[in-house]
């Protein structure tokens, strides 16, 4: 049986959650419907992840990795995972397992008539400030893309692989996912989904990223958006 759905997983700096990440993630393989590989994408660890990496996929046949030469970023691992994916699905996952893989099963129920389903994080279980920065983060992107999401920050997604390549990431980018399959003519969902604390690791994103860089993509997003080009083969020969 050929596989179905990859799941990037970014990693940088999360050797205390790798043993975890590899138990979750083979309980949720060895139950989901679709055949599932996983794609460690090592975006310049300077830990001991990648010594880890490396033995995880050696234990499990299912599971691969590339390793960046130096640190690029989340949407430059989450943009390399595209592009080494080739299964129809491809949906991503953080290292620090503040979602659970169990609920990717909620994304592949609707992904059938959309080509791009969200998770939204009910109860998130992030400190005040964290909350507060992601909530007015979200309504100024929502107020230039129109793109009707409420977290597009939540690190579970599903997304058809041939929209996923055809995305033209750019630093930043990974929160305008959803406004940039609507930018294809693509359909978008949202999905509920569980939220849980970060139990080992520290967080990669702060105050000042969670606002003032998102308002500067949003002006990145609305030039990519009057020049993205996009067209329909009618007929080949």
């Amino acid at each position: 049986m050929s596989y179905e759905f990859t799941i990037i997983v970014p990693v940088y700096n999360e050797e205390d959650n790798l043993e975890r990440v590899e138990k979750e993630l083979s309980e949720y393989m060895a139950k989901s419907a679709k055949k599932t590989k996983i794609l460690f994408v090592n975006d310049g660890s300077k830990d001991k992840s990648q010594q880890l990496i490396e033995s995880i996929c050696k234990r499990n046949t299912d599971f691969s990795y590339i390793l960046f030469e130096e640190n690029r970023g989340l949407s430059a691992a989450i943009k390399a995972g595209f592009d080494y994916t080739d299964t129809a699905l491809v949906g991503y996952i953080d290292s620090d397992l503040q979602t659970t893989p169990e609920d990717f099963d909620l994304l592949l129920a609707e992904i059938g008539e959309f080509d791009l389903v969200t998770g939204v994080r009910a109860d998130r279980k992030d400190s005040f400030v964290k909350n507060m920065s992601s909530t007015i983060a979200n309504s100024i992107r929502r107020a230039f893309t129109s793109d009707g999401m409420d977290d597009t920050g939540c690190p579970l997604k599903v997304i058809k692989t041939d929209f996923a390549k055809r995305i033209p990431m750019f630093k930043g980018l990974h929160r305008f996912l959803p406004a940039m399959i609507l930018l294809q003519n693509g359909k978008v969902k949202q999905v509920p989904v569980r939220h849980f604390p970060r139990i080992a690791g520290t967080a990669k994103f702060g105050l000042w990223n969670r606002l003032l860089g998102p308002l500067m993509d949003c002006f990145a997003y609305l030039w990519m958006k009057k020049k993205y080009i996009n067209y329909r083969v009618a007929k080949q020969g």
